[in-house]
């Protein structure tokens, strides 16, 4: 797959909205998936605008008080201290008018993510990208499993396990080698499994971050389900579009063969 140019903040922020094209939507999909910084941003835009919606979606649905008109507010702007009222103002002509309340924060917030939640938007970008392929879903395939693991373990610097998933009703189809976030190696390991309805699960491995300190976390973004799980040797991260307890299993499978055991995750959100 070659390799996508730079996208505009603005093409960014319309795919983030929903607002492009088919094809456009996957060119910066694929953008997405080999630039994770940016897609972890995208990521975190969607995340803040469901929650805004929910917070203020009853109140943008109701009229408009006269007292709150954008002309009205920009006249008393003008009388009052800039600095003060800007945003305020800014607020109710945005909620007024019906844009999406994601625009509002957006320049207000931090923009690092942590970098689980890059590691998670870049899983989940890079499922969307590759398990949509069919000829080039992986680039090395599974019948080349030795080779697969080795490269994968040494690009990494760390080992690379191939969990066994047969017992859910998926094989593996065979992996990749991906850009990662820089405090977590800068590659990833993406292993693709495939049942036999043609419905994929991907795993996105990479070396352990700085701070070795476990920690668990299930999202749900851009229709797929994620769980994500470090330690400190690797993290990982599952990625799938099967419904949320069936992705639990999954997931639990493939974290007590890549721990060896199950201590700590049983207990997380219900997991057991």
């Amino acid at each position: 797959m070659s390799a996508v140019g730079p996208i505009s903040r603005e093409t960014l922020l319309a795919y983030a909205d929903g607002q492009l094209p088919q094809a456009e939507a996957e060119t910066v999909a694929a953008y997405l998936a080999a630039n994770p910084e940016a897609a972890a941003e995208v990521a975190l835009w969607a995340r803040q605008d469901d929650s805004i919606r929910t917070l203020f979606g009853p109140a943008g649905a109701e009229p408009v008080p006269p007292r709150l008109k954008p002309r009205r507010l920009a006249a008393e702007m003008e009388s009052r201290n800039r600095g003060r009222w800007r945003w305020a103002a800014a607020a109710v002509v945005l909620l007024g008018i019906g844009l999406g309340a994601g625009w509002l924060t957006r320049p207000l917030l931090e923009s690092r993510p942590a970098t689980y939640d890059i590691l998670i938007a870049s899983a989940v970008n890079a499922h969307r990208v590759f398990a949509a392929e069919n000829r080039h879903a992986v680039e090395v395939a599974s019948n080349d499993r030795d080779h697969l693991v080795t490269w994968l373990s040494n690009r990494l610097e760390t080992e690379v396990g191939t969990p066994d998933l047969s017992v859910e009703g998926f094989t593996l189809k065979g992996g990749r080698l991906l850009p990662a976030d820089p405090q977590a190696g800068g590659r990833a390991a993406q292993l693709m499994y495939e049942n036999a309805a043609g419905e994929r699960v991907t795993v996105y491995i990479t070396a352990a971050l700085p701070d070795p300190e476990p920690a668990y976390e299930f999202a749900s973004l851009d229709g797929a389900e994620a769980f994500y799980w470090a330690n400190a040797r690797i993290t990982c991260t599952v990625v799938g579009t099967l419904p949320q307890e069936r992705m639990q299993t999954v997931s639990r499978t493939v974290y007590r063969q890549l721990t060896g055991g199950s201590t700590g995750m049983e207990e997380y959100r219900g997991m057991s």
